[in-house]
């Protein structure tokens, strides 16, 4: 039984299953994510019996989707998609930008192991994007916010204060860091762009708002 099918106060204790999975499309897991969310944010998340799961997955997994995020801990990426054990694979960086090494993360995750489904999210407050902003310098940070500054180039068209003190110019640019990371995926990966050209995975960005727990796409 899919995790996300089960009868509210039902205690899931399987964990996914790769028939299970080979029935379920890019957006029926999209669907997924989003009734998920709705759940987290109505404080109803699935009960899951975590001891089972942890036993049910020990010898293998068939997660349904990658999930990109940053490394902030107000983003429990499990919870807010109301997810289990085996569910998801999550790849963290601060500022959720795309490099090589993510990069084939991402093609492990679906051409190697079966996921059909990729997301990549910002969120709201973002501490890495506001260092990119800044042009906060710190050892190695220096180096991960570059990964950053094309969005920024990409906000220039923002009307008001192209600060970190304005949250509006905050968040246009987490969203297009989103956006310029959804470009990178299909512009240096070959493997996951031929995927989503036929239908194998889809590539979704998403918006996470700290404030409510909603997420808001980012197209």
């Amino acid at each position: 039984m899919s995790n996300d099918n089960t009868t509210q106060g039902e205690v899931v204790k399987s964990v996914l299953t790769a028939e299970e999975r080979a029935q379920l499309t890019p957006d029926d897991i999209l669907q997924e994510f989003i009734e998920g969310n709705k759940r987290f944010r109505n404080n109803s998340l699935t009960p899951r019996d975590r001891v089972s799961q942890i036993e049910a997955a020990a010898s293998g997994q068939n997660p349904k989707a990658i999930v990109l995020s940053c490394i902030d801990s107000r983003v429990p990426v499990e919870d807010v998609f109301d997810q289990g054990i085996g569910d998801i694979f999550v790849g963290r960086i601060a500022g959720n930008f795309v490099n090589e090494d993510l990069l084939g993360s991402m093609e492990f995750a679906c051409k190697a192991a079966g996921a059909k489904l990729i997301v990549v999210m910002g969120h709201q407050h973002c501490g890495a994007v506001k260092g990119a902003i800044d042009n906060v310098e710190l050892g190695n940070l220096t180096t991960t916010l570059s990964n950053i500054k094309p969005a920024i180039q990409m906000s220039q068209d923002y009307a008001g204060d192209k600060t970190s003190a304005d949250e509006g110019f905050v968040k246009t640019v987490a969203e297009n860091n989103v956006r310029h990371s959804m470009n990178l995926i299909r512009e240096n990966s070959p493997i996951l762009k031929e995927m989503e050209d036929n239908g194998e995975i889809k590539i979704v960005g998403l918006y996470y708002t700290l404030t409510n727990g909603e997420l808001l796409f980012v197209d």
